[in-house]
């Protein structure tokens, strides 16, 4: 499901741009994937160069094992319910502010702790970036809903396949013990719209539109735009 084509150098100059944000005494979340993995080194960085005192939420083992590699201190969300930021990335954002997220399967953990996040910031390369959300969206499933959340998605004119593995046969396995599947649906043009017809599909614990943004720092090979949600 990643889209891998955007350059690391793209990648970093969002990543790290964004960092300029987290202040000392903040509690941060920390996404999940290779674009915030910038990010949360040179935060890690900075704790442990600069003494920042920060401490972090991870939204996946991933996540928490290189937070923790990078000498962040981690806490939960049962400790610290309200975060004061959160960094992710995202596999395609439009000029709305509206982003599919979910190619590394982690988007429930990562909309749990976007809603929490008192602002919630996106960090992309330019690659990502699209007049219109067209990607297939991510939905967490529960195994035993996985035929009614089918034909469900069936009816709001997606058609769903099944995420599965390399290196293991069958499905992928979210951390929470679900299964994915990647539903298209062609242009989006109501992400807010087609998120909340997901959302009420019993046995879908939760897709990948995020319609939360405040900013999105949209990195190029020699520079970083940044865009603001209009209030």
């Amino acid at each position: 499901m990643k889209n891998l084509s955007g350059s690391d150098a793209a990648k970093k100059n969002a990543a790290e741009k964004a960092c300029e944000l987290v202040t000392d005494g903040m509690i941060v979340g920390l996404g999940t994937g290779s674009t915030v993995a910038h990010s949360i080194r040179l935060l890690g960085r900075w704790v442990k160069e600069e003494g920042l005192n920060i401490v972090g939420v991870p939204t996946s083992y991933s996540t928490e094992a290189l937070a923790i590699e990078c000498g962040i201190p981690l806490t939960s969300l049962a400790a610290s319910p309200v975060l004061d930021i959160a960094i992710d990335g995202a596999d395609q954002v439009d000029a709305s502010l509206n982003a599919i997220k979910g190619g590394g399967a982690a988007h429930t953990r990562e909309k749990i702790v976007a809603s929490s996040a008192k602002q919630f910031v996106i960090v992309a390369d330019d690659k990502k970036f699209s007049s219109i959300l067209d990607r297939s969206v991510p939905t967490e499933v529960l195994p035993y809903a996985v035929k009614l959340v089918e034909r469900e998605i069936l009816k709001l004119g997606g058609t769903c396949t099944v995420r599965t593995g390399t290196g293991k046969d069958g499905p992928i396995i979210t951390d929470n013990g679900n299964f994915v599947l990647d539903c298209a649906f062609g242009q989006i043009k109501e992400p807010a719209l087609l998120g909340d017809k997901l959302s009420r599909i019993p046995g879908l614990v939760e897709h990948g539109i995020f319609t939360n943004a405040a900013m999105v720092y949209v990195g190029y090979e020699n520079r970083v735009e940044v865009l603001r949600r209009k209030m």
